[in-house]
This record gives structure tokens, sequence and C-alpha cells, in this order.
């Protein structure tokens, strides 16, 4: 049966329907041939049809397009590129290779895919990713408008879809756990804990196997269709199903004044070194889409993960803001976290370039006004741009914070003055008068690297479960494991460690800037020493809903500070804090253990701070001691008929370690003792 072709035209790129039928566009400069795939089931070992496209009526300057009258939504496909092979002039075209169209939106077959049928010789049909054509404006979106949260209400949870709910404490059904599905039903649970967004982990369609055999990638940092929510998070299996179910989400999500910002990998994809499989990018048009090296048979590291998009290129850079602007006009998501952002910042030779193009594209594009942006403002080629990164529309993970915050309270000498910094929202890494306040996004733990339950109890990774002899994660944890390592049944050890948790919870919420959490941080999930979990899809990974209960002083104390912090306008605050006490508007005052002596000598390992918000009529005096030993602190005093309350003292068991205001405990005298490494914040109240 000979299919009717019209010649199509050479825009939008991808499938797009039409009332009458579906236009097809890919771009390719150097393939001498291109055929169009259309497949009956996902798992079809040859197509019902091969189109090719006729260069003199399907293609347009290095677009080449056709339409087919009749075609719907839900037909799958796939092309094959057919050129040059010669890998030593960077040409690596391979015309047995089923590829997936790069504008997908949604991807099939994953269940019979094999990376290494993609990676060796041979017709790959059966075991090949195929694309599905998807029409996105079919869908009923009942009204739902961005939230646009603004950064100093925001309240960040970083978590992991199918890790989320795959564990069997979760109480879903098998078919649910480890869905989009899965995480609407534990949105009361996030509610309840006070957050305001999800940053989820890479829900892009990637590639499972890229792990060592017999272990997976868990991630998802190893992206191979941009535009496609990741099938195996989906407890819908038809070719559609992913695509409405992430919508579902994302809309249930909005109702709950929850919003969702995506992290994205734009700076490599997984078909990996000269060694990895060709799934897409590679067959099309291997230089338009990579840096290679100037041998170009090699490809550009600049990530970590064998190869570096080419985002400053004119086609991988239009891909990428396209990809941008389909989530937030079609799927509604609230923003993104770009991971190792600084991929951005170098030119299509891999050189650093102070001015890139895609980063001032994304930050102007109309589309994209109203998302949150957030970069990981460094790359794995040795690019740091913490404080930097071009432009001033990009909030940023805040490393230097993480890494103040962890030494201090490690009893570090040298870091009174960096975490004065830290919490004043680092003015010094951000002096820009025109960057938002609260760009810092500041954080504790994240995915990458320990838990914050790990974080202090165990002074070395332990990564053998990675098959990798315990080479892979950093090894610059800044942690302590508070005497002993790894689990332990000695009271005071667990005593320290839980004071020190909530030290760090203490210290990341009255900080100025975003806070971000790691999924089950409140409720001490452990990955038992290994910080470098990407290939450990198991109980190791997942939040394991017991876990609630079995902590619930710890989560408890967290809720209780993000309500405190969310219910004042001190924490509000959106320009930098003056440091003059007489100012009339906010401001802060750093002491020592004595008031007008600020105590930022080297080995000094306390320091409080006097904060006020003049319009609001709020006062709080926060003291943190990370020495050995106890530390008496003198308080401030305050105008007549206000006296000090305690809120937090970290040393205090449960429930006075956190106290609501309206029932806090006044606190009389002149001086207040801070006991050995605990963290105590009192606000002013009028006297009862």
């Amino acid at each position: 049966m000979t299919l009717q072709t019209l010649a199509g035209k050479s825009f939008p790129l991808g499938a797009v329907v039409y009332p009458d039928g579906v236009n097809f566009c890919v771009f390719s400069k150097t393939c001498s041939a291109l055929e169009l795939l259309l497949f009956d089931v996902s798992e079809a070992p040859y197509p019902v049809h091969v189109i090719p496209f006729d260069p003199a009526i399907n293609r347009t300057f290095y677009y080449w397009h056709i339409f087919m009258p009749g075609l719907k939504a839900g037909q799958i496909y796939g092309y094959r590129a057919d050129g040059i092979y010669l890998p030593e002039a960077g040409y690596r075209f391979d015309r047995e290779k089923v590829l997936l169209d790069p504008y997908a939106k949604a991807v099939v077959n994953d269940e019979n895919y094999s990376r290494e049928a993609a990676s060796c010789p041979g017709d790959n049909c059966a075991q090949a990713l195929k694309s599905v054509v998807v029409d996105p404006t079919t869908y009923d979106w009942e009204g739902d408008l961005p939230l646009q949260i603004p950064y100093a209400r925001t309240i960040i949870y970083e978590l992991h879809v199918g890790g989320f709910t795959r564990h069997q404490s979760s109480g879903l059904s098998p078919t649910k756990r480890g869905t989009y599905a899965g995480l609407v039903e534990k949105i009361p649970y996030l509610r309840d804990l006070g957050i305001t967004a999800v940053e989820l982990l890479p829900i892009h369609q990637f590639d499972e196997q890229d792990a060592v055999p017999p272990l997976r990638n868990y991630w998802g940092y190893s992206t191979i269709a941009f535009f496609a929510p990741h099938r195996a998070y989906s407890s819908r299996r038809d070719s559609l199903g992913p695509v409405d179910e992430f919508r579902d989400m994302v809309k249930a999500f909005h109702k709950a004044g929850i919003e969702v910002i995506l992290d994205v990998v734009f700076n490599h994809t997984a078909e990996g070194n000269e060694n990895g499989p060709t799934l897409s990018f590679r067959g099309l048009d291997n230089f338009m889409y990579y840096i290679l090296e100037d041998q170009p048979e090699y490809y550009s590291n600049y990530t970590g993960c064998g190869n570096t998009v080419k985002a400053n290129h004119e086609i991988a850079g239009q891909m990428i803001v396209d990809a941008l602007k389909y989530w937030v006009s079609e799927m509604h998501v609230d923003g993104f976290r770009f991971d190792l952002a600084s991929i951005f910042s170098r030119d299509k030779y891999g050189h650093p370039i102070d001015d890139p193009p895609i980063l001032w594209i994304i930050k102007s594009d109309p589309v994209l006004a109203g998302t949150k942006l957030i970069a990981e403002a460094w790359d794995a080629g040795g690019l740091y741009q913490v404080g930097s990164i071009a432009g001033d529309r990009f909030a940023e993970w805040n490393g230097q914070y993480r890494d103040d915050v962890r030494g201090f309270f490690r009893g570090d000498p040298g870091k009174t003055i960096p975490m004065a910094n830290r919490i004043m929202g680092s003015p010094d890494i951000y002096p820009h008068p025109d960057r938002e306040i609260h760009c810092s996004v500041n954080f504790i733990t994240c995915h990458d690297g320990f838990t914050l339950n790990d974080l202090v109890a165990y002074n070395q990774k332990h990564n053998q479960a990675n098959g990798e002899d315990n080479r892979d994660g950093s090894d610059h944890n800044i942690s302590w494991n508070c005497g002993q390592e790894g689990e332990t049944i000695e009271p005071a050890v667990e005593a320290l460690r839980l004071k020190q948790i909530k030290n760090f919870w203490t210290v990341l919420f009255l900080s100025q800037g975003t806070p971000m959490i790691l999924m089950g941080d409140e409720v001490r999930r452990t990955q038992r020493g290994n910080n470098n979990g990407y290939c450990q899809d198991n109980d190791l990974s997942w939040f394991d809903w017991s876990a609630i209960s079995q902590n619930a002083e710890v989560f408890r104390f967290i809720k209780g500070l993000i309500r405190f912090t969310q219910e004042h306008h001190i924490f509000r605050i959106d320009a930098v804090l003056e440091t003059d006490p007489n100012s009339a508007q906010p401001n802060i005052s750093w002491y020592g253990t004595q008031l007008g002596v600020p105590g930022w000598e080297f080995d000094s390992r306390c320091l409080a701070f006097y904060l006020r918000h003049p319009e609001a009529d709020e006062t709080l005096y926060a003291m943190v001691n990370a020495y050995w030993e106890p530390l008496t602190f003198d308080l401030p005093p305050l105008d007549s008929g206000k006296s000090w309350h305690r809120i937090v003292d970290t040393d205090l068991a449960p429930p006075n370690d956190f106290s609501d205001v309206k029932i806090a405990t006044a606190v009389y005298g002149k001086r207040y003792r801070v006991n050995a490494r605990s963290s105590v914040v009192l606000m002013a109240k009028s006297r009862d």
C-alpha cells in the first residue's frame, strides 16, 4: 500500500498535527538521504511504511519535511538517515539505526529497548525507542494558570518521581508506585510539610541502561528526548498516556498551590562518547549537536558524562529554547533547574565565553518570562560561575552556601564570616544590584552527595554497591560522623546527630535566599553512606514512608520551622538587609557572645545576629554555637513591654526544641546559655 504524501513545510520542527494529517520536519545538514518510518505497534521488528524524502520536494535549506494526509495523534514513527560514516572526520551516519525525532513529544518501546543494539552494527528496529505523534492542543487544562509564587515565599523540595512512591510502604497500588499519578496521591503530605515547589529530578525521556550493568540509571541524567516525559514514570501504558498523566499531575499540584520545576539536562545526552549508542542526534547530524575534539572522532567531555551538547550552536540552541517553551506553554511547568549550566557558557568549540547567546535568549524569551530559572552554575570541565553566570535573570544553586554551613557546624575554623555572608543571602557572591535578592538557592544537601542523615553519620563515602570499587562520588563531603561511623545505638552519638540535623535546618530557614530540601531529609532518609546513588533504583534511594512515624521528632521540627518562616514578614524581605541598627528598613546586627562585639576571629565557632523588621514590628535574635563547649550569650535589650520568647533551642528535648510563637516560653534575664553545638532562636513578643 502506497501512502499519499505532500511536500510539507519546514516549520514547526517535529511532528505537528493538523485537521487533515501530520507534518513531519527534521533538521540534517549533512545526511545524503532520509526516510520516515511508520509503525503500527511500538515493538514492531520493521516498519509498515517507509517513506523516502525527495530532496527536490521535501527539503528546504537543511530542513527535511513531508506531510502525511490522514495520519493522527498516536502514530508511531522514527527516522533513518544515510550519509558518510567516517568517525575520524566526525561523521557517524548509520542507516541501520532507527532514530528518535529530536522533537518527539512521546516515546515508546522502552520495554524492548536495547542500548547495546543501538551501539553495535546491525539493524535495531525491534529494540529501538520510537517517537509518537502528539497533539498537545486537545488537553483540557480546566483554566489552569501558572502560580508565579515569589522566591521570597518559595520552599523547594527536590524529589525523584520514581523514588518518592516506589517503596511498598507508600500505601499505593503497585501500578501507581513510582509514577506521576502516584506523586499526585502524596500532594497532601507535601502541603502538610509546607512545600511550595517541587523540583523533579529529570523527567525527560532518559536511558535507564546508561549505567554499569546490571545496575540501572536511576537519577535520569541521561536524556535522549527533551520534549517527552519519561514513559516509565507513567501508570498508563498507552502511547499517549505519559503526556496526559504528566499534565494531570501538574494540574493537581497547581490546584494545591505547589509549583512544578523540572531539572533539565541540556548539557549532554545519553548517546555518550565515541563508543556510545546511536539513538537520535548523532545519527542525524553529529556536528550540529555535539562539541567535538580537534580529532573529531572524539567528543569533548566537559560534563563528565561522555559528550557535551553544542548549546551555542544555532540548531542545538534552538532546540533547547523550543523545548523550554513547550514545557511552559503546553505542559504548564513553572520553572527549570539547569544541570551543569556552565556548559551554556561555552562556545561551539568548548571555550568559555563571557556573553553566551543561549543564556540571553532564554532570559529574554517572553514565553519564559514568568518562570523560575535556576542554574547549577558549574560544569565538570572546571568552569565555576556561582555568582557570575551571564545576566541577572537566573537564580543559582549556591554550592558555597552548602560548603560553608557544613564546615561551620563541623567546627572548622575560619567559617564565622563566611557563615554570616551565607545567612545574609551571600552578598559577597551576589553583589549585583539588579539581581533578585533571593537568587541564592540555599541547600545543605541535594540528590548528589550525602543525605542530611548521612552527613552527620559518615566521614567517608561508602559507594561499593555502585560497582566501581568506591572510586565514584565526591571525596569532598565536609561531613562529620559525630564520633562513630555509620549506624549506631550509642545514645550520646545519636543525640548529637539529631541536634546537628536541627542546627542545619535552623540556619537554612533563617538564611535570606530560597531554601531547598532534599527528598526524605525531613524524616532522616539514609543511603547508608552512599553519596552517588545515581544507579541505585532500590530501597537505598527510595522514600520509606514508615520513616515518618519513626522520625516524627525531626518531621515535627522542620514542619514547624517552615510554618514559622512562612508566617512572618521578617523572612520575606525583598531587599538587601541594612547593617545600621537605626535604619527604618529591615536590618541585621552581628554579635558574638557579647553585644557590640561580632567575634569574627579565625578560631571563633559561634555567632549571633539581631534581625529587625520595623514596619512589621518583628524582631528576632539567633545564637549559634558550633563549639564543643557551652557558651553564654548576651541578650539585646528590648523596648518596654516586650520580652524574648524561645522559638528554637536544638539542645532541648521535644516539644521544647521548637515552639510555636503563640505558646513560646518567655526568656528573662540578660544572658542565655547555649549548650555545645546548639542553635537558639528568640522572638520578641509583648508581655502578657
